[in-house]
């Protein structure tokens, strides 16, 4: 039986979500400092108003429950969990205020997409949008992608067990350095190395395009954010569509796919390592499904003939294929072409890639390409056994940053997080034929959100159903953080009333 979660346990776990509190509420400041700037007065004082109340509430709990004990697994969980609801509505104030917005649940809705990296988006009139709140759209995007609990390793908790608990409860076990703040510092490191390099680009194409300096400065960031993080917000309601540049989609195709490596490949190959690209599970696994995926796609568009040549089948169909299977969401065609004009074929296949999603440990969502690549070995090992003599012992190895030996239960946990994502995609279908839309539609709706994808038919719009709205935050909530914090959240609330009395430990 459970043990019944203690006082000092809620204790514990209060404390350490209000420093986290107070780490996003600094992070209000840059999209203030962006309204004073280009003096959109009304979002600055949004902005005043959303971080002198995270600042508050954070500090309010640090004080009132000053038990700060290194956290066990289930707080440590169960932190994270929490704290990835109080952001989303934190975060939902400024986009609230600024009035794009017809409820504090559209708000809700968007503040979760953006932390998830998903990118669907229910915000009306965009294109008209202050820089001030995109700054804050993509802003969360990128904090998101490198976990927002990730900024409280950074600057505020010491390198302790409980830090490293924390940094689990964000689907990420992997280490890149020994030491889980070093990890973090390395994640943030990284970023702010492509944050340069890849705004500089896009910035660069904006301009010699004809967009203006600054626009094009702000439009390259931004990008960039949601590119690299594989969100899909955009300043524009039409996506990347918006810029009708070969170049851009280029480099941002550079971007999401940089965005799905596993950080533990982005330090190998900073280290000199560029053999693990081509050895690794995960890009062997990433790469042979793209191709397999994309093949079969181009051959469903050519059966249909949406497009009149190669060129228009790689701008559209391959660049919807890598948003996806990226977990990224930018779009270059309309929502309503994706179930009017791509025929069910094409369509299927951007439903696989959105499920089957990235690599682990990166910002991407989805099923992920390791437990894909560990579930086929196990497949062709149980053939062998199958084939070999009964006296034979079948060793099958992989390689992930090193060499490993396919144990049951690296299967295991596979196969439990594959099953895991499959009903909570059949979850959101099914809720979605409920409130009438066709089962192409909600499929593809329902995955898009699931696997922080972010590409839609349409369904996603202010206008959805609220129940429909729900659904799509606990979906997106709940696939980016990969199911095992909330079930501790849930463990412990039902243990608070259920469980055995003792001491927590």
């Amino acid at each position: 039986m459970l043990l019944r979660p203690t006082i000092n346990d809620l204790r514990t776990i209060l404390y350490y979500i209000g420093r986290l509190t107070i780490g996003l509420g600094f992070i209000f400041l840059i999209p203030l400092i962006t309204a004073l700037i280009f003096a959109e007065w009304d979002m600055a004082v949004n902005f005043l108003l959303s971080f002198s109340l995270a600042v508050m509430i954070g500090m309010l709990l640090q004080q009132s429950f000053t038990e700060h004990l290194d956290l066990n697994w289930s707080q440590g969980l169960a932190v994270t969990s929490i704290y990835w609801l109080v952001a989303m509505f934190l975060g939902a104030i400024p986009l609230f205020l600024s009035g794009h917005y017809l409820s504090y649940l559209d708000a809700c809705f968007d503040s979760m997409s953006g932390f998830a990296t998903t990118g669907l988006a229910l915000i009306v009139n965009l294109d008209h949008a202050a820089v001030s709140l995109n700054m804050w759209r993509h802003l969360i995007m990128f904090l998101g992608g490198q976990g927002i609990v990730v900024i409280g390793l950074t600057f505020l908790v010491r390198g302790t067990a409980g830090a490293y608990r924390m940094y689990v409860g964000e689907a990420r076990e992997e280490k890149v350095l020994p030491n889980v703040i070093q990890t973090a510092r390395f994640i943030w490191l990284i970023s702010f190395a492509y944050l340069a390099i890849g705004t500089l680009m896009l910035t660069l194409i904006g301009w010699l395009e004809g967009m203006p300096f600054i626009r094009s400065l702000l439009h390259g960031t931004w990008i960039f954010m949601a590119a690299f993080d594989t969100g899909g917000f955009t300043p524009h309601s039409q996506s990347i569509l918006y810029y009708h540049s070969f170049p851009y989609e280029l480099v941002t195709i550079l971007l999401m796919v940089l965005g799905t490596l596993n950080f533990s490949l982005h330090y190998a190959i900073w280290n000199g390592r560029i053999k693990e690209l081509f050895k690794n599970i995960e890009t062997r696994t990433l790469f042979l499904s793209m191709s397999v995926l994309f093949v079969i796609m181009t051959v469903g568009l050519t059966q249909w003939r949406v497009y009149p040549d190669w060129l228009a089948v790689f701008r559209k169909g391959f660049y919807q294929l890598i948003s996806a299977h990226s977990g990224t969401g930018y779009m270059t065609v309309y929502a309503p072409q994706f179930p009017n004009e791509w025929g069910v074929l094409a369509l299927v296949m951007v439903i696989l890639a959105m499920g089957f999603g990235g690599s682990a440990c990166s910002t991407a969502g989805g099923i992920k390409a390791l437990r894909i690549g560990l579930f086929f070995k196990a497949l062709i090992q149980d053939v062998r056994r199958i084939m070999a003599p009964g006296s034979a012992v079948i060793v099958t190895k992989f390689h992930h940053i090193k060499d490993l030996i396919l144990e049951d239960r690296l299967v295991r946990s596979a196969m439990v997080m594959l099953i895991l994502y499959v009903l909570t995609y059949l979850a959101g279908l099914v809720v979605g034929l409920y409130y009438g839309y066709p089962l192409d539609m909600a499929a593809f709706e329902s995955v898009s959100a699931a696997a922080n994808v972010g590409l839609s038919t349409g369904i996603t719009d202010a206008s959805m159903p609220a129940g429909l709205k729900i659904t799509y935050i606990i979906q997106m909530w709940v696939g980016r953080l990969e199911f095992m914090s909330i079930f501790i959240l849930f463990g412990l609330a039902i243990a608070r009333f259920t469980g055995a009395k003792g001491r927590s430990k």
